[in-house]
């Protein structure tokens, strides 16, 4: 459920199993062939029926007609809340061995950025601190000498799309497979590792994700708790956001692309990562990729 905070709440018990390797369990059927969520099956087979009893006795049409734009809502409802699992396995926190392990994930979207990503970088480096970096394709290519920085430095670079289009959401099956698809093989090449989480622009999604991604063999991963900096200002309140009750086994959501800019001119996350690294070493917690905490 998404909170106050920008939350999602998750058992650990479901973050486990979308951190499973591809293959096994979960919405992946036995011998490598995707198969829908149950919520999609049970949507499928409720039309059905919907479409059965109005046959049997067309004065329930209004009624099947009602169902059918109900369960609808409800799947509209899944792929609008970054936090759900609706639509497909979601991983939303790290799983038990990784909360054992005092560990959280630190996550950045949207890069890479000439001027944010190396500042972000060295901050990282200097608390000793690994993190993952959702990179969008047409960028990577713009910068490429950067997105080899973050891999030879120890950091993961994963999917986010290679256009990051508003309108990702709204894409038909073939025109979001290859978006994914061309972030896929350019973050591959530049990184020297085919990337194996992606992150949907905003969390949104619709019901051809699913498949797309197990084609793709991507996990979707989005995030516990954000901060809102890529629109707030105010470092204090980024911040304020990311450490109520932040404990371990959480993925925080920060940006290195399109970040705002606080008062001073600096991007809100350069200023923000500091204070959050050492309030992560206070409560006694390591930052490491979304592969090393899912090992």
């Amino acid at each position: 459920m998404q909170g106050e905070a920008g939350t999602a709440n998750p058992s650990a018990e479901a973050a486990a199993e979308s951190l499973r390797p591809l293959g096994t369990g979960g919405a992946r059927a036995s011998g490598g062939s995707w198969r829908p969520a149950p919520s999609v099956r049970l949507t499928v087979a409720g039309h059905g029926a919907a479409a059965a009893a109005a046959l049997v006795d067309p004065m329930l049409w209004p009624w099947a007609l009602g169902a059918v734009a109900a369960s609808h809502a409800w799947l509209l409802a899944g792929g609008l809340t970054p936090g759900s699992s609706i639509l497909g396995p979601n991983v939303v926190r790290l799983p038990a061995a990784a909360v054992a392990r005092r560990q959280v994930a630190l996550t950045f979207d949207d890069g890479p950025d000439a001027e944010t990503t190396p500042r972000v970088l060295d901050l990282l480096d200097a608390a000793g601190a690994r993190a993952t970096f959702f990179c969008i394709g047409r960028r990577a290519r713009a910068l490429p000498a950067l997105v080899r920085e973050i891999a030879e430095r120890g950091h993961a670079v994963e999917n986010h799309g290679d256009s990051h289009s508003h309108a990702t959401a709204m894409f038909g099956y073939a025109r979001l497979r290859a978006d994914i698809a061309a972030a896929q093989e350019t973050l591959a090449e530049l990184a020297g590792r085919r990337p194996r989480y992606f992150r949907p622009m905003g969390g949104f999604r619709n019901p051809w994700l699913d498949p797309i991604l197990h084609g793709l063999e991507l996990r979707q991963a989005c995030w516990t708790r954000r901060g809102h900096d890529s629109v707030r200002r105010d470092p204090g309140a980024v911040l304020r956001r990311l450490t109520r009750r932040m404990a371990a086994g959480d993925i925080l959501l920060l940006h290195d692309g399109d970040a705002a800019r606080s008062a001073a001119g600096t991007p809100v996350s350069v200023e923000v990562l500091p204070p959050l690294l050492a309030a992560l070493r206070s409560a006694g917690l390591h930052a490491v990729t979304l592969g090393e905490a899912a090992a």
